[in-house]
């Protein structure tokens, strides 16, 4: 039950563009084709997910250990950097198709914030999801963060289609482009806000 609410709180409640804001930049650049925001969501799932999974050992068998917590931030810049690096790698040498479809998503991913924002937030808030409140375990953050990147995932398919739509359309010439994109998102994170009260 704990991870069913997981998931439901980070893909609806607590989704990481639409009710926290971190990875505004690919939302709104990446956005205009539902192609190109259907593969930076797949390197977005599968970068946070693998991120957070490492991030969190280092924190709790290096960090914490050591104690070096007040490390964090800047240790996990780098590992996200050097997985990204790493998976690129790999991605080109195993499967060269993949790599193709992947294209510029890859090395974008570095720089996204939400990435980090995850990696961070599993191993300093703590969750109350129809409890006590508590630190996350490995389980609950692999969890956490894979139902975060769909709720990522989700927001950005839903945002492009709606944008391919606009596009079909007749705007005003002061709302074309970013203005009509913004609108649009302010209304998509106000009909997700009618989840709040689910957990």
């Amino acid at each position: 039950m704990e991870y069913i609410l997981i998931i439901i709180s980070a893909i609806f409640v607590n989704n990481i563009l639409l009710s926290q804001f971190m990875g505004i930049c690919p939302f709104l650049g990446v956005s205009n084709k539902l192609s190109t925001a259907v593969g930076m969501s797949g390197a977005v799932c599968f970068v946070i997910t693998l991120a957070t999974l490492v991030t969190y050992l280092f924190q709790y068998y290096v960090l914490v250990p050591l104690g070096i917590e007040f490390m964090q931030t800047i240790a996990f810049i780098l590992i996200i950097a050097a997985l990204v690096q790493m998976v690129e790698i790999v991605l080109k040498k195993v499967s060269p198709s993949l790599y193709q479809a992947l294209g510029i998503f890859l090395p974008l991913i570095t720089t996204n914030c939400a990435v980090l924002g995850v990696a961070l937030m599993v191993v300093t808030n703590e969750f109350s999801y129809g409890g006590e409140p508590h630190m996350l375990d490995l389980g609950e953050s692999v969890v956490f963060a894979f139902a975060t990147s769909l709720g990522f995932g989700l927001a950005m398919i839903l945002f492009a289609g709606l944008r391919e739509q606009i596009a079909l359309n007749k705007v005003p010439k002061a709302f074309r482009g970013i203005p009509i994109a913004l609108v649009t998102a302010s209304i998509l994170a106000m009909a997700f806000m009618g989840f709040s009260g689910l957990v």
